[in-house]
């Protein structure tokens, strides 16, 4: 009843996959039901424990796999085969003092990564991209540059969306103004608002 009541007004349907969690047969069965319904799959997996999240996620083509902590080999060579992105969140391991992700595995592989803040009352409190930016180089193995690529082009192409994430003809004139020298130094000043305006839709949303 209640997937039937929302279907109508969404767009996804995601299942968390993990140990206390949804199981592998009981996630499987929550995207086939999704995917019936029209939306589009997607999954939070392996933010506990390595298990059948990443699996499930390429099988049924989901958009992204967000947490992605714990990672076998086998899983980053099935994230790397497909077009599922793997979305880390360092909000959550900030937050609960957990072993962070090693970002450059999934970089060497050649598998398709994004940034995002997980914003939740439980694990990841934080509504901040730039802070998220600064823990993920400093503990989880990004440069500056894929961790700014991972929060722009990487969240649209977890949101299989060509029109946003890159300043180039033919997009949203979506993009932000920093005061600062350099694009690193979201990275390099943890904690500052840089920003000194923000452009939506190529109008100025919000000005310093």
């Amino acid at each position: 009843e209640m997937l039937e009541a929302a279907a109508p007004h969404a767009r996804w349907i995601d299942v968390f996959c993990d140990r206390g969690a949804f199981d592998a047969d009981e996630a499987d069965e929550i995207l086939q039901a999704g995917v019936r319904a029209g939306l589009r799959p997607r999954i939070h997996a392996n933010q506990l424990e390595a298990g059948a999240g990443i699996e499930l996620a390429v099988k049924h083509d989901c958009a992204s796999a967000d947490h992605c902590t714990h990672l076998t080999d086998r899983d980053i060579e099935l994230l790397a085969g497909s077009n599922t992105v793997a979305t880390l969140l360092p909000g959550a391991e900030f937050s609960t003092r957990a072993q962070y992700p090693d970002a450059r595995r999934l970089f060497a592989a050649g598998a398709k990564v994004a940034l995002a803040t997980d914003c939740n009352p439980g694990s990841s409190f934080t509504t901040s991209m730039a802070f998220c930016m600064a823990v993920a180089v400093r503990d989880m193995g990004f440069s500056p540059e894929q961790a700014l690529l991972a929060a722009t082009v990487g969240g649209a192409k977890a949101l299989r969306r060509s029109d946003i994430g890159a300043l180039s003809v033919g997009m949203r004139a979506d993009f932000a103004v920093l005061n600062a020298p350099s694009y690193i130094h979201l990275s390099y000043r943890p904690g500052v608002d840089l920003v000194d305006s923000t452009w939506v839709g190529g109008k100025n949303f919000y000005q310093r």
